[in-house]
């Protein structure tokens, strides 16, 4: 069954009291329009990410992944490293088809967005123990393009412990005010990048970890620059990623916007099946 026929909780995995909301944003808004992102904002409990784990696992050794709009168990360019990547979880687990409607999730992206948010699409990253690969520097929306406006917002969430030993996401502060970068290989050159900025921008280029406890996150900004190193660790280093846009968001071309979903042509507003509204989800 496609799990995206379903736009609302399948489970009650993810249910929380009224009285819950992400823990550590009473600052969120301001430190995102300054810096481009935020950090460690508790959003799962070790219930959820036992089941999230679980789910994975199971998604690593799926026999069938036509519903997944991509699926690399390797998509490290260097041999001898290793990323899982994945995007469409939440069309086949049901933990992840419900983790995008986690209240306190949505509510966040409310805050730093601005307005009623829609699913995009979520992305599930795996660096295992000691081989695990880069994650090259890059801006979201260098891959988004094909809509707009820019009105996007990214969720990441650990599964596990991470800091600079595991290969932790690091954050270039203030990059969100640069221009759109070029696009280049997702899991390959961390050094890429630099021949893409001018001097003032390889000055200000000075990373900060987002060193996270397992169920804590991250949202940033979709021009905010961002990477990750190598895990060398004897630790995995999982992440799971959430997606939004703004509601009103359009398709900018006529080609499908995830691969094996219809097309919305040019100018039409992204809606249905595949972008849920989550705003009106309680």
């Amino acid at each position: 069954m496609d799990l995206s026929l379903q736009h609302e909780p399948i489970s009650d995995l993810f249910s929380v009291s009224d009285s819950f909301r992400a823990i550590g944003a009473e600052d969120a808004k301001e430190r995102f329009e300054s810096d481009g992102f935020i950090t460690g904002i508790s959003l799962i409990s070790k219930e959820q990410i036992a089941a999230l784990r679980k789910a994975l696992d199971e998604l690593i050794d799926a026999e069938n992944v036509d519903l997944f709009y991509e699926y690399n168990l390797n998509e490290s360019t260097d041999e001898n490293r290793r990323l899982f990547h994945a995007l469409g979880a939440w069309r086949i687990s049901t933990a992840f088809h419900d983790l995008i409607f986690h209240r306190p999730i949505i509510e966040m992206a409310e805050n730093l967005i601005g307005g009623p948010v829609r699913f995009w699409h979520d992305q599930v990253f795996v660096k295992p123990p000691h081989d695990g690969a880069v994650v090259a520097w890059h801006q979201d929306y260098s891959y988004w393009t094909r809509t707009v406006p820019l009105a996007h917002l990214t969720c990441w969430i650990g599964l596990d412990d991470s800091n600079e030993e595991n290969g932790c996401v690091q954050y270039v502060p203030g990059s969100h005010r640069w221009h759109l970068l070029p696009r280049g290989e997702l899991a390959s050159d961390m050094t890429a990048v630099f021949k893409h900025l001018n001097a003032e921008q390889k000055d200000a280029f000075v990373p900060v970890p987002a060193e996270m406890k397992a169920g804590e996150g991250s949202f940033h900004h979709p021009m905010t620059v961002h990477g990750s190193f190598e895990n060398n660790s004897d630790r995995p280093r999982r992440g799971v990623v959430l997606n939004f846009i703004r509601d009103g968001v359009r398709s900018n071309t006529n080609e499908p916007l995830l691969n094996g979903i219809p097309v919305i042509p040019m100018g039409q507003k992204l809606e249905g099946q595949f972008f849920p509204l989550l705003s009106n989800v309680q």
